[in-house]
């Protein structure tokens, strides 16, 4: 049978007060439930630790020795507390985050600055992944998900939804002609996922009233090599408002068939697992990129 830390707490406090009465009013306990917690201790460790009398109590060798571990541990518990409560009031410690490179390197590295002027203790970690990882698996405290969210398991807090748009560069359009119609992306090359195919279906109405499916002339698995495979004129893509956002402001790319496009946007959340209690290091950064993105034109 293991040893409670009530038990130790009431032997230290037994011997730094001198008697179990004394003990008892200290930690607001009867005198019989503090003599059973000795009793308890010392039949556990199969040895005596305390010689008791009337009038005084003495400590045996294994007493002596067994004091200062008890006061060690007891020390340690104390110093643990302390460090969780001021994590409360300061947040501090390691936070990993997860999210698809385009994500990553438009949205949050730009923000890392001034989230570490901010919250200074917060060591952050920031990984990347093109696919839907398993948080737990991956040791990660917050990932970040792109389209509809299906895993139960999880809580989810929205940040927004991003525009789909179709963009080419202006020096692709040079010299292929900018698109009139949908039917005329059949004469134009074209910039798709490798997987999901879903991310292959355009904000376009194709011939039977259906969203444009297309068929890549060119393929990539990462939303970012498909940003630079359009700004160096290999095609026409279909990309997020976040992913596209600078290149849009400086000219690398331009709207194609903006008039047909139809309205749509894919919903973004951050994603961390159940739980009763966050750690305050993840409140403040979801607080933190909520706030950013409803200030800022970053989605």
């Amino acid at each position: 049978m293991k040893i409670t830390l009530e038990e130790l707490r009431a032997w230290v406090v037994v011997i730094d007060t001198g008697s179990i009465t004394a003990a008892a009013e200290q930690l607001n306990q009867t005198s019989s439930g503090i003599s059973r917690a000795l009793s308890r201790l010392e039949n556990k460790l199969q040895t005596t630790l305390l010689h008791r009398t009337t009038r005084r109590l003495a400590l045996t060798e294994e007493g002596q020795i067994f004091l200062e571990y008890a006061r060690q541990i007891l020390s340690s518990v104390e110093t643990a507390e302390e460090q969780i409560a001021q994590r409360r009031e300061i947040p501090s410690g390691r936070l990993r985050i997860n999210a698809a490179t385009p994500f990553m390197l438009q949205v949050i590295v730009p923000l890392v600055a001034e989230f570490s002027a901010r919250y200074p203790l917060i060591q952050l970690e920031l990984n990347t992944d093109d696919v839907v990882i398993d948080l737990l698996e991956q040791q990660t405290d917050i990932a970040i998900r792109i389209g509809e969210l299906r895993d139960s398991t999880i809580h989810a807090r929205a940040l927004g939804s991003s525009k789909l748009r179709l963009l080419a560069s202006p020096a692709y359009l040079e010299k292929y002609g900018k698109p009139e119609s949908v039917a005329d992306l059949a004469n134009h090359r074209l910039i798709g996922f490798t997987q999901p195919d879903k991310h292959n279906l355009w904000p376009l109405w194709g011939s039977e009233g259906e969203l444009l499916h297309i068929k890549p002339d060119v393929s990539a698995s990462s939303g970012e090599t498909i940003r630079q495979l359009a700004v160096y004129g290999e095609g026409i893509a279909r990309m997020s408002d976040f992913l596209s956002r600078q290149d849009r402001e400086n000219g690398r790319l331009v709207p194609v068939l903006e008039e047909l496009t139809r309205e749509m946007h894919h919903p973004i959340h951050a994603v961390y697992y159940r739980n009763t209690t966050l750690s305050t290091r993840i409140t403040c950064f979801l607080d933190f990129l909520s706030e950013q993105i409803a200030t800022k034109p970053l989605l």
